[in-house]
């Protein structure tokens, strides 16, 4: 993958029309920088290793945490970011479709380390190569 010229990230989402099916679009050290197009729900899932960056491109994220103190759900408008802290159970959702931004250790699985069953829609993957 080459970084040798700048990525235009509507570009980037222009090129793929598939829901929570990550795009490679570039590589800072060992982290992916990733970007998805995502609509209805995730699944709960856990990333045991590592924490999760979501940036927020187009529409509304929301992000449901399992933690000690309880169950809630962040909710992410355009423009804003979160991190979800390694060993947390999570599960993304936006209800009107949004696209976001990953940040990542390359190799990191979209259904974590530990999850629920995955449906047709989730693609379990580390991440696609970009078409350019």
């Amino acid at each position: 993958m080459s970084n040798d010229h700048p990525i235009a990230l509507g570009k980037a989402l222009a090129s793929f029309d598939a829901f929570w099916s990550p795009r490679i679009v570039t590589r800072v050290n060992d982290y992916d920088v990733r970007v998805a197009k995502v609509r209805g729900e995730h699944i709960w899932h856990v990333h045991d290793e590592t924490d999760e960056f979501f940036l927020v491109l187009e529409g509304e994220l929301d992000i449901s945490l399992r933690e000690p103190a309880g169950e809630r759900t962040v909710r992410l408008p355009q423009g804003s970011v979160f991190t979800v802290p390694r060993g947390t159970e999570h599960k993304p959702s936006s209800a009107t479709g949004a696209a976001i931004l990953m940040f990542e250790p390359t190799g990191t699985p979209t259904v974590g380390d530990r999850h629920d069953e995955i449906p047709d829609h989730v693609d379990a993957t580390t991440g696609h190569a970009l078409d350019r």
